[in-house]
């Protein structure tokens, strides 16, 4: 799940596939050849192939097309649906969208491979996703691979438009899948949490919370304010409209998607990649990234959370490795059955909240960020009435002074609106920060089972060769270099401004600690009496040292 998202960048250098047959099947003695010689049959089966994306310009859109180009030289065309926004047509998009960091080393070694890139315009959210009768016709006659991640992973998403992106704008990828005439693959990316409302989840499709068909009549025929005010009892025990839209496309796609080469990839929490070309990439605040960002600079100290819990994290190019082979697996075996698969680590590599949120800080003061306020610290903790009084003093009673003195020296205040965005983004992690979840991704293992060693490598999506010790500093240094833009000359500097906040948060934690001794001892005589005697015995313990 990319939690806005819910949810990274590809491992490997790319390789040159030695075949050129385009054929969408592959023989047994025609694999184990391909073993034996170190070849890639993932890359091979995209030879020659015609690829069609939706989501092609989010975060892990974006991943995803720069690992096929990279790794999957032989294939022939890569279509991106984009929407044009005001001010920018599809083309202006994707030529912003190739400038990225993430394309640099193709740019750099392989740049004819770019042209294999082209716009479709159009919109998940109209009917025939808004793409022109020629595109629609020419989609349908060459493309043979279908990625669709487009989303809307808001997690206070209205509803009504929660449902139109999320299910009906997969419903309409559907129909055009359909006409399709030589489709060997759709790929749809939901999320592990789609099925949250249990704590044990398998790689199945269950029971809708609600018939999907009678929820997109519901909100098509109802004005907006009155499906608001509807929306907390039909999300009902699901703790948002994301959750609860992605579980209904999952239904839907079960009952109406027989004949298609259809598989379903859950991922949990997306973060940065992994591997290559740029180990650490990450280009969007969502999720535990905005919180973790604005930790590092010390503006945010306390969330609700339980620090004994799982935190089910995956690196983005684990995510789009495993989307690539299943469309592989799937365009070569033509299974008769819906495959899912679980996109997780909760089983095989677990790490807990506590853990994750130490690795942070650990890394945060080794590689800190420049123009920091205070010193980067901070505690989780699941009761609620503490990280109250921990937000009143933390960041409330602090953004209102730095505000106040802001304003009278003529600034414009923005503390109090930054900490009330911080909490709003913390609160919608609260549901998955104090729960676990048991994911089952026996599917995942088995299909890992199946790669011979070059695929292992070059597609790598097994999550129990995460080093997260290694994962976590690289991810910090990917806020640093690819969020904040920071580059690395600028670390000595900031290691140096560290150190000063460092010795004055170790000054203001004595100089609190003796302010509130001495109240203490003034008022209580008791106390005074102790401190006295417990002065007296460090005296004597002195007197008692013999002299150098």
């Amino acid at each position: 799940m990319v939690i806005d998202g819910p949810s990274s960048s590809s491992i490997m250098a790319a390789i040159q596939a030695t075949s050129n047959s385009t054929s969408s099947t592959t023989s047994s003695s025609n694999h184990h050849r391909q073993h034996r010689i170190g070849t890639s049959s993932v890359s091979e089966f995209y030879e020659g192939k015609t690829v069609f994306i939706t989501g092609g310009t989010g975060f892990m859109g974006k991943v995803l097309l720069e690992k096929l180009l990279r790794s999957c030289p032989g294939v022939s065309k890569i279509y991106l649906l984009i929407r044009p926004m005001k001010g920018q047509d599809a083309h202006e998009r994707l030529q912003q969208l190739l400038s990225s960091p993430l394309f640099d080393p193709l740019r750099k070694e392989r740049p004819q491979d770019l042209r294999k890139v082209l716009p479709i315009e159009g919109d998940i959210t109209q009917p025939e996703l808004a793409i022109t009768a020629s595109d629609r016709a020419m989609l349908e006659r060459s493309v043979n691979v279908v990625f669709h991640s487009a989303a809307t992973v808001k997690f206070d998403e209205k509803l009504k438009l929660s449902v139109t992106i999320n299910l009906l704008g997969t419903r309409r990828l559907v129909e055009l899948c359909k006409r399709m005439d030589h489709l060997e693959a759709l790929i749809h990316v939901s999320t592990a949490y789609c099925n949250c409302d249990r704590t044990e989840v398998t790689e199945v499709v269950y029971s809708p919370p609600m018939d999907p068909e009678r929820v997109t009549t519901l909100v098509d025929c109802l004005d907006e304010p009155l499906v608001d005010q509807l929306t907390p009892s039909l999300v009902g025990n699901r703790p948002n409209t994301y959750t609860f839209t992605k579980a209904l496309t999952e239904c839907w796609l079960r009952e109406h998607c027989e004949g298609l080469p259809l598989v379903i990839v859950r991922p949990s929490i997306v973060l940065s990649s992994a591997g290559g070309p740029m180990k650490g990439w990450v280009d969007n605040w969502n999720g535990p990234t905005g919180i973790i960002a604005a930790a590092g600079k010390g503006l945010f100290r306390s969330m609700v959370c339980d620090p004994n819990k799982t935190a089910d994290l995956v690196p983005v190019d684990m995510v789009i490795n495993l989307m690539i082979v299943s469309a592989w697996r799937v365009g070569t075996t033509k299974p008769k059955e819906l495959q899912i698969y679980n996109c997780v680590t909760g089983q095989r590599k677990p790490i807990t909240w506590q853990q994750f949120i130490d690795l942070c800080f650990k890394y945060m003061r080794k590689h800190p960020f420049s123009d920091v306020f205070w010193y980067p610290n901070g505690s989780v903790s699941s009761n609620r009435t503490l990280n109250t009084f921990n937000w009143i003093f933390l960041h409330w009673i602090p953004a209102h002074i730095i505000d106040s003195f802001v304003w009278l020296t003529g600034g414009r205040p923005i503390m109090v609106k930054i900490q009330n965005k911080l909490t709003k983004a913390a609160s919608c992690l609260e549901y998955f920060t104090t729960q676990q979840w048991q994911f089952n991704d026996e599917n995942v293992r088995n299909l890992v089972s199946t790669l011979n060693e070059v695929d292992k490598e070059v597609f790598c999506f097994d999550v129990a060769k995460i080093d997260w010790n290694k994962y976590i500093e690289d991810y910090v240094l990917g806020i640093r270099r690819f969020i904040f833009k920071e580059e690395r000359t600028s670390l000595p500097k900031a290691r140096r401004q560290m150190s000063k906040l460092y010795w004055s948060y170790r000054i203001m934690q004595v100089v609190s600690v003796l302010l509130t001794w001495h109240f203490l001892t003034t008022r209580y005589a008791p106390l005074r009496r102790l401190w006295t005697s417990a002065l007296h015995f460090l005296m004597h313990i002195a007197s008692m040292l013999p002299f150098v």
